[in-house]
């Protein structure tokens, strides 16, 4: 996070009314020419003053630190968590987090001990699909009288991922039939041409375990042969007519979530982007960020 170099102060709504008790108390004096209005009046002004290094102080030492953030679809939340620190001895006050350009979001600290840091989560709706910043970040705070506010912003430069909102037909598309001469994965040879890796599922014969990438520190892959590849969901930007390119974007992320969810083979095809058939996580999110990104 860069923070900003100056703090900025300004007035709340409560200093107007400050201002307007103060000038009904200096008329009062004045015009009895009361020493003990006049007493209230200095003692007053004498606490607005104090105040406002105070105010100041509250969030001197005080910084934020963000988390990664977790990809949403279209039309849902992101949850932004963040964790504000008080790198001070003293213990620091009524202090407000916002997110710039989120509305009226907001969330309230207490107190922070000193050396210590309060965890909270922001939320702001997922509005368009594609990768978008998270922008600026603001602590505010106007202890411990309330009539001032100080205000720190912090430039964030992470990015989050917004996925394409799923909808349309439940029902995944015919993949290409398995070829009447391909064989079930026990029988497939060394011989047969490779095509790739996908991640590995539980149960499944452990003959074809990429064990060369697992001693290597990386996770259990399964070769995958072009016999094997010949059975799989097929899903193709250009293989259904709609109109809308949102529309098929929408269409083709509900594929991707019920192809997960079965358990079934799933490629993705977009003009310029070829994903080759798997299942799993990682090809999961592979295949959502592709369509949160398509241009």
């Amino acid at each position: 996070m860069k923070e900003r170099k100056f703090s900025f102060v300004y007035p709340t709504a409560s200093f107007a009314g400050l201002l307007f008790v103060l000038a009904v108390m200096w008329y009062a004096a004045s015009s009895q020419n009361s020493p003990a209005v006049y007493l209230l009046l200095f003692a007053l002004i004498a606490v607005f003053l104090v105040s406002i290094p105070h105010t100041l102080i509250n969030l001197a030492d005080v910084t934020i630190v963000l988390e990664s953030v977790k990809p949403a679809f279209a039309g849902q939340e992101v949850s932004l968590s963040v964790e504000v620190m008080n790198r001070s001895r003293a213990t620091r006050h009524g202090i407000n987090l916002a997110l710039a350009g989120s509305g009226r979001e907001r969330k309230r600290i207490d107190h922070i001990p000193g050396g210590k840091a309060a965890r909270v989560t922001l939320r702001f709706p997922a509005r368009q699909r594609g990768e978008h910043k998270i922008g600026t970040l603001c602590l505010t705070s106007a202890y411990p009288l309330g009539f001032v506010r100080v205000l720190k912003k912090f430039a964030a430069s992470q990015t989050y991922l917004v996925y394409p909102k799923p909808a349309g037909d439940l029902q995944l598309p015919l993949g290409r039939a398995r070829a009447p001469h391909s064989r079930p994965q026990a029988d497939i040879g060394e011989g047969d041409d490779f095509a790739g890796v996908r991640p590995y599922v539980t149960g499944e014969s452990q003959r074809h375990i990429d064990w060369k990438a697992v001693a290597r520190g990386q996770p259990l892959m399964t070769k995958q042969f072009a016999a094997e590849a010949e059975d799989f969901v097929r899903l193709d930007f250009s293989a259904f007519h709609l109109a809308d390119v949102e529309d098929r974007l929408s269409q083709l992320a509900l594929w991707v979530i019920e192809a997960e969810r079965t358990r079934r083979p799933y490629g993705l095809r977009l003009p310029g982007t070829e994903i080759l058939p798997a299942v799993g996580q990682s090809h999961f999110q592979q295949c959502l960020r592709a369509l949160s990104l398509f241009q």
